[in-house]
């Protein structure tokens, strides 16, 4: 099959072909004349596949409300291992899908990827009815389920290459959340079972995705395209990573999008202890808090694109900086909440236990809507930098776009390790004191850290008043007066 190329394009031509060539997403005339409808069509697909990922990804948060510790014998710090597992693969995973976009194509990976979620889905299938599985045969089962996670990288790095700066806030941060609300809804399909079903029908959540995991690589293989210029390869994420200020982004997505998975993965476990210790029983406690579990993660995921499309307007650094704040506040509320359970013999009354979900909700609608800021100040970064490069306009622009879209893959995997650190801390504090109070004193003190960081790497103004395109510190002001004067030269 022949390459098509899309600088101007000839929409005759762009009926079957799944190859484009010389993609250049800035090219404001190419944009308005089909580019636009082009990157769009991808970009529902990009979020449909990203979605089920983070699904399956997910999956065993949704599981281990389904074992019962009578039947499986694994006690609360084993399933928050059990679930810190997956989120590990899926960081580690998330490097190499980057490469795979570039090196194979957007639409050929996300086939290939789509059918790879057969796997776990599957094993899970299989094992869950079997409560006298070993523990270790279901961590390796639940190991799969990081396939699921490689998936954001993969489709954060396409869906980069086929839009332009100035709406790469807005486009990252809907395919970014439409993907993490793949969290929530596989959470509300967990309550669904439990309520109507019950506990012993886990293997119907791994049947109606086995069939969606089909309508993904189909929807993919009509509907996707590959970029044939797309370069986001490791020669590229090594060029991003000698960029000091890289390793700081990466350091802030820890702190938001970990909190968002970390919190996704363990949040009905908090639920389900703090049911039982109010007196459910095991059944009542795992509908209970499948109920609530969803809802954290569906309304952080819908604030993903505000935060993108915020920080289009006023810049990434000062929206992530604001939400560190926001999440301190919240965190400090459920500190407040867990300590008043644990001085009542580890029983959330009604109004503690509002005050827990209250103040977990709040961290998952800001640490989702500071996903969308931080991935946001990675483009801008790149732009800026680019332009004391050598070289043509379109050159330059290559580079900031390769470069970036490397990097979004190396942060993806480093942030998924934030999740990881969750769940372990969690179990640390559970297993040592039987209450989650020390961990979230340990987050408020990591989030404060943060806070700091974004200031001292990317709101401080430089001593110098010399502009320099290596100040970093700059590179958001650079972006943002770039994008004001093209949309005032449009509107003239």
């Amino acid at each position: 099959m022949g390459h098509r190329t899309f600088g101007r394009p000839n929409l005759s031509t762009l009926k079957r072909n799944h190859d484009i060539a010389h993609w250049d997403a800035e090219d404001v005339a190419a944009w308005e004349a089909g580019g636009k409808d082009v990157a769009k069509r991808n970009l529902i697909w990009s979020v449909f596949a990203e979605h089920i990922g983070f699904s399956v990804w997910s999956i065993w948060s949704v599981m281990v409300l389904f074992m019962p510790a009578d039947q499986f014998h694994i006690d609360a710090a084993g399933k928050f291992f059990l679930v810190a597992v997956p989120t590990l693969v899926g960081a580690v995973m998330r490097v190499p899908y980057t490469v795979a976009t570039a090196r194979f194509g957007g639409r050929n990976w996300t086939i290939f990827s789509a059918f790879m979620l057969l796997i776990p889905l599957l094993l899970t299938l299989y094992f869950i009815n079997q409560p006298g599985t070993s523990y270790t045969t279901f961590l390796i089962v639940a190991a799969f389920a990081g396939f699921g996670g490689g998936n954001f990288s993969s489709s954060m790095t396409n869906i980069n290459a086929f839009y332009p700066q100035r709406l790469k806030g807005w486009a990252l941060g809907l395919n970014a959340g439409g993907g993490n609300i793949g969290v929530p809804v596989i959470q509300l399909l967990g309550l669904l079972v439990l309520a109507t079903l019950g506990g012993d029908y886990a293997s119907v959540i791994c049947a109606i995705y086995l069939v969606l995991v089909a309508v993904t690589a189909v929807g993919a293989a009509l509907y996707m395209d590959n970029l044939t210029n797309q370069k986001a390869d490791l020669s590229s994420m090594v060029t991003a990573l000698r960029v000091p200020q890289s390793w700081a982004i990466a350091f802030l997505y820890i702190g938001t999008f970990g909190s968002f998975i970390g919190y996704s993965f363990a949040f009905g476990q908090i639920l389900q202890i703090n049911f039982v210790a109010g007196g459910d029983t095991a059944a009542q406690a795992a509908v209970h808090a499948a109920s609530i579990a969803f809802i954290g993660p569906l309304l952080g995921s819908l604030a993903r694109p505000y935060g993108g499309k915020m920080a289009d307007r006023i810049g990434g650094s000062l929206v992530t900086i604001a939400s560190f704040f926001v999440m301190m506040v919240a965190t400090l509320v459920v500190v407040f909440a867990s300590s008043r359970a644990d001085g009542n013999a580890g029983v959330a009354t009604g109004a503690t236990m509002a005050l827990l979900v209250a103040g977990f909700i709040a961290l998952f609608i800001v640490s989702g809507f500071a996903n969308g800021s931080v991935t946001k100040i990675i483009p801008s970064v790149f732009e800026a930098k680019s332009r004391s490069i050598a070289g043509t306009a379109a050159e330059r622009s290559s580079w900031a776009q390769n470069t970036s879209g490397a990097l979004i893959g190396f942060v993806g995997a480093i942030g998924a390790l934030g999740g990881v650190g969750i769940n372990l801390v969690l179990r640390t504090s559970y297993a040592s004191t039987n209450s989650a109070t020390a961990a979230f004193v340990v987050f408020l003190g990591f989030y404060v850290v943060c806070a700091t960081v974004t200031y001292l790497v990317f709101l401080r103004r430089p001593r110098s008043a010399v502009l320099d395109s290596d100040v970093v510190v700059e590179a958001e002001n650079l972006v943002l007066e770039a994008e004001q004067s093209t949309t005032s030269s449009a509107r003239g």
